[in-house]
């Protein structure tokens, strides 16, 4: 029985008949037939909204809208939204109220918005939280998206106090983001938008077992299957086998054992992706499984199984100042208490993809969203056996990071792939293969001591500390190194004592993530805090003020602080905004408003500026002035969605006096630009 049907519908007001399988999505259609790849793929179970286009008049997620419902239908996607090079009122909003970072959710936060307003087109705030209640996006806040709709539709939103005059022509100015108009019409690309001529698809096959020596890896069957152009396994990566950031330990293909399910055991190039996924399951693989490690703290046992033969503790971490007992002996107060974190996952919008190429002298050039293009090129030549400078990383548009995007996932396998077949391949994660392979946030246990005056002076802090780091070092030690650092918060501590473990288990490697390390800290050293202020019958408020560094101070690690210590004004400020809040609603304006009751917390954190820990912090940029007046800026550092691009374009115009739309940025690309290091 042939499940193949062709169906006809209207696409930005052009009929397209296209031939379409039973499970074949409108997404699919969009992105792999149409080339219409401003719909983005996040999630495809229709939660995240980035895939969102108007079918009838309606909002749908095309990840889960099948394609033959479409059949006779009229579908607008972002690319139908600008008529004659004018753009829509909601494309422009986006763009003057900066409602648009990495650009992953704009196309469908901005279709979901467009079904709004030609249903309603004066929405209230509370339509429009209705809209877009399936419309995620991990960068903005939504504050910008909200203000920029209601900008859109000609109601005025709400705008904080004036700000001061600027000091200078363009940096500091609220100018568009030189690449606000490509994503807010569907033209940015990202690494999975890409599509090359006799392209191939890449697949990844990951291990059954969280702990398990690899026996036998059978890839015959899988080879002989037709639109299959190349299976790999270890035996075939022709360089480095490990790979890492700061330790190679993490294989490119597990050659001896798996060590978490994310492991890769072997590679996949097909014709389609649905051949690349069939070859999957003829890959026969023999496994002998090994005891799991499932904890940090169960790796620290004494009869713990290994992880890797070295040991299970990557790094143990010891800091300390002054004598901590000896203060402990003259506290007139001591508590201990011990603090739990979980791992938590990045949920970055666009998954994990890449693409690769390859030349006729050798040359590979990868295509990526990543934090460290250089990186990525050094750890890529390494596996393939090429020298650096036949390797070249290409940063696409990222979607969404936050620390996520800083190791490898995707870009050798592709390349590894592209090298083997002298074809382009592409290779992407599907949500449930990023949520299993990238690394998370540290877990971590962490018990603290603390000891204080009567009066509420901090004496001393000991902390032990364990962080899971998973399978592999990804960035654990620095991460650890800064949770560490930061126990003692950011307070004036005379006395100060960290053991710190990061210690290898069977889960997903553990890396960077917003805060890298110092939010779990935080969440200790806070709590710890206020639960001393109850104890000494003292404010919270009081506490912290009486303890907060300032300048001049020193940290709990040694270091004086010379500049910009804001900790107690803040704090006043806060305090004040609290009172003034608790006498608004202890004598409301409305005696018939319903009571209610607000509670508030306090916290206070600080954390390291730049790298850190004496490393350099490197910088790159050239700019180069052509002859009809445009400025071209090449900086080797990653626009992950936080404005680079922006700021670089804002000081060029600042010292040259270009019009601001003749500068361009160009970022990330090793073969046009200066290392500028890792954007984190």
């Amino acid at each position: 029985m042939n499940d193949r049907q062709t169906i006809s519908f209207h696409v930005n007001g052009e009929l397209r008949k296209v031939e379409v399988g039973r499970k074949t999505t409108l997404l699919q259609v969009l992105r792999d037939e149409l080339h219409l790849t401003g719909t983005k793929n996040g999630c495809g179970q229709g939660h995240c909204g980035a895939c969102t286009v108007i079918v009838d008049g309606r909002a749908v997620r095309s990840c889960v809208y099948l394609a033959r419902r479409a059949d006779g239908k009229q579908v607008e996607t972002i690319e139908g939204l600008a008529r004659d090079g004018e753009l829509h009122p909601l494309q422009k909003a986006f763009i003057e109220h900066g409602a648009i970072q990495c650009g992953f959710c704009t196309p469908g936060m901005i279709m979901a918005a467009k079904a709004l307003f030609d249903v309603k087109p004066k929405p209230t705030r509370e339509d429009i939280y209705q809209a877009l209640e399936r419309n995620l996006c991990r960068c903005t806040g939504y504050t910008k998206i909200i203000e920029a709709i209601l900008a859109a539709s000609g109601q005025q939103p709400e705008i904080g106090e004036a700000r001061p005059p600027r000091a200078f022509q363009a940096v500091g100015h609220p100018l568009p983001r030189p690449d606000a108009r490509a994503k807010a019409t569907g033209e940015a690309v990202f690494a999975a938008d890409l599509y090359f001529e006799g392209m191939l698809h890449g697949k990844v096959l990951r291990s059954r077992y969280p702990h398990a020596r690899v026996l036998r890896v059978d890839t015959s069957k899988a080879r002989a299957l037709p639109g299959v152009a190349a299976v790999l396994t270890a035996a075939d990566v022709p360089g480095a086998r490990n790979h890492g950031l700061l330790r190679n330990d993490w294989p490119v293909l597990a050659y001896d054992k798996a060590r978490y399910v994310g492991d890769a055991i072997a590679l996949v190039a097909a014709e389609t992706e649905e051949i690349a996924e069939a070859a999957l399951e003829l890959i026969e693989v023999d496994y002998e499984p090994l005891p799991v490690v499932a904890s940090a703290e169960a790796a620290l046992a004494a009869d713990a199984p290994l992880i890797h033969e070295e040991g299970n503790v990557l790094k143990h971490l010891t800091f300390q100042r002054g004598d901590v007992e000896a203060a402990f002996a003259q506290a007139d107060i001591v508590i201990e208490n011990e603090y739990r974190t979980p791992a938590g996952d990045h949920s970055f919008l666009e998954p994990e993809a890449s693409a690769a190429t390859v030349d006729d002298q050798g040359n590979v050039t990868v295509y990526v969203g990543s934090q460290i293009p250089f990186e990525d090129q050094r750890q890529i030549a390494a596996s393939l056996a090429l020298p650096r400078e036949k390797v070249r990383v290409v940063q696409t548009k990222v979607g969404g990071a936050f620390g996520g995007k800083e190791d490898i996932h995707t870009q050798i396998h592709a390349a590894l792939l592209a090298q083997a077949t002298g074809r382009p391949v592409k290779l992407v994660f599907t949500r449930q293969e990023s949520m299993i392979v990238h690394p998370k946030r540290h877990a971590t246990v962490i018990r603290l001591k603390t000891g204080a005056t009567g009066a509420g002076k901090l004496l001393a802090v000991q902390a032990h500390i364990v962080g899971d780091t998973g399978a592999y070092a990804s960035l654990g030690e620095p991460v650890m190194t800064r949770t560490a650092t930061h126990t003692g918060g950011p307070y004036a501590v005379p006395n100060f004592k960290v053991d710190c473990y990061a210690v290898y288990t069977n889960n997903p490697p553990a890396g960077a993530y917003r805060g890298f390390g110092v939010p779990q800290a935080t969440f200790a050293a806070e709590t710890q805090m206020d639960i001393l202020a109850e104890k000494l019958g003292m404010s919270p408020f009081e506490l912290r003020r009486i303890n907060a560094l300032k300048v001049g101070a020193t940290t709990a690690t040694g270091q004086t602080l010379r500049e910009s210590v804001g900790l107690l004004e803040c704090l006043e400020r806060v305090e004040e905004e609290i009172k003034a809040a608790e006498r608004t609603e202890a004598s409301p304006s409305d005696a018939s408003a319903p009571s209610r009751t607000r509670g508030w917390g306090l916290a206070c954190a600080y954390k390291n500026v730049g790298l850190g820990g004496g490393l350099a912090d490197s910088a790159g940029a050239e700019v180069e002035l052509l002859d009809d007046g445009r400025a071209v800026v090449r900086a080797g550092a990653a626009e992950v969605g936080q404005g680079l691009v922006g700021v670089l374009a804002q000081v060029v115009v600042e010292e040259l006096g270009v019009n601001h739309s003749k500068v361009e940025v160009i970022l990330g690309d090793t073969g046009q630009c200066l290392d500028g290091g890792p954007t984190t």
